[in-house]
């Protein structure tokens, strides 16, 4: 087989990546190794910037999101068991969306499936060549034969533990990393929402998160121990232990019920230097990851989306190459202002366990001056809605 953009990865950033390119007169070649089913039902992020709901529209796949999204103005931060409101659109202007990463998923499978696009499911032991040539190609196993895919550039859209950011050489790519010393463990239910915005709630037990992902279904998480079994967390103790951290207002209105999808996940900051090797662009997971305290994941995925669509349509439609040459440079600038924003939403709202009793009243005075301050709240609404798209 043979296509211009070969995309590994069928998540939300390859085919966005596809889409956009497909309606720009592109041809491209999806291969992912999941099945559509697992893609359909994964849980993931659920909060969007404006500049991704504006994309998903562009792409074609906004009419749902925009008929069945919540919006959210503002968002709370509660500690000492107090609750204080930002109010992001009074700051900012703007406003977050909530809809669920398996919901875009699926209107972005829909839309492939309409406009017959070429996406390989459960394409197994993926592997790239040719990189540093003029026709890469990829090859993988389907249904016990050998395939390959010739193309002109590939774009690699697998996450994390995929296989693009692999083949970039141990002496060619740099790596920043830091791995947190607690998790998540979040809770997905049919329950209504405890609260119409979200809630980020610092306490001497830990972290709490209260979050939805419509208006009947709920997703609340509580930070843990790095090495947590979810094992040990039946429903009940589940809810016990949110309530002790949530404030008292919020508990009393807290409905529970059986969790739907129960799950640990380890926090970490990670981004991978540079982002292009050859005619191989990294994008999304593949290139970075954010903790979630910040929202950020699935928005930074969405920019480089998008920086890498303007770059092949600008390389294809008019021969420039200025836009793939800054393609690496133009998505580090963003990614490493979401790290910043990220990783101060988590040291602001977690309980480190080696933080010193001065670090721990630092802390108390950051949240006090971030309540008393309306430049310190402007600044974690900026960043809260997405910086702007440069």
């Amino acid at each position: 087989m043979q296509t211009q953009v070969g995309i590994v990865g069928g998540g939300p950033s390859g085919l966005l990546l596809s889409r956009l390119l497909g309606l720009a007169g592109l041809d491209t070649i999806v291969l992912e190794k999941r099945s559509p089913e697992y893609l359909r039902t994964r849980v993931r992020a659920g909060l969007l910037e404006q500049g991704t709901v504006d994309l998903l529209t562009h792409a074609g796949v906004g009419e749902r999101l925009k008929r069945e999204r919540l919006t959210h103005d503002g968002v709370e931060i509660a500690f000492d068991g107090r609750r204080h409101r930002i109010d992001l659109k009074g700051l900012t202007g703007q406003m977050v969306s909530i809809y669920g990463q398996a919901e875009i998923q699926k209107d972005l499978m829909a839309a492939h499936e309409a406009a017959n696009g070429k996406v390989v499911y459960e394409a197994e032991d993926v592997s790239l060549h040719g990189i540093l040539t003029d026709k890469p190609w990829l090859r993988y196993h389907k249904a016990g034969q050998v395939h390959e895919v010739s193309c002109d550039f590939i774009a690699g859209c697998d996450g994390f533990h995929g296989v693009s950011r692999q083949a970039i050489p141990q002496e060619v790519i740099r790596i920043y990393e830091r791995t947190y010393p607690f998790g998540w463990l979040g809770i997905l239910c049919d329950t209504r929402p405890v609260n119409h915005e979200l809630i980020y709630c610092n306490h001497e037990r830990g972290f709490a998160l209260c979050t939805m992902r419509s208006p009947t279904r709920s997703r609340y998480y509580l930070q843990v121990s790095a090495d947590e079994d979810v094992a040990d967390w039946p429903d009940d103790r589940f809810w016990s232990e949110l309530k002790r951290r949530i404030p008292t207002d919020a508990a009393a209105l807290l409905e529970t019920g059986s969790a739907i999808e129960k799950s640990v996940a380890q926090l970490r900051s990670f981004v991978a230097e540079p982002m292009r090797y050859g005619r191989l662009f990294l994008a999304g997971d593949a290139a970075h990851i954010v903790p979630p305290t910040g929202a950020k994941g699935l928005n930074l995925a969405a920019a480089d989306v998008r920086f890498l669509s303007e770059a092949f349509v600008a390389h294809y439609q008019s021969g420039r190459t200025d836009l793939m040459d800054a393609y690496s440079s133009r998505c580090l600038a963003r990614v490493w202002k979401a790290q910043r924003f990220s990783w101060w939403m988590t040291a602001l709202t977690h309980r480190f366990p080696e933080a010193s009793s001065f670090e721990r009243r630092a802390q108390a005075a950051e949240l006090g001056y971030l309540v008393d301050s309306k430049a310190a709240q402007t600044a974690l609404a900026e960043n809260y809605v997405g910086l702007p798209i440069a």
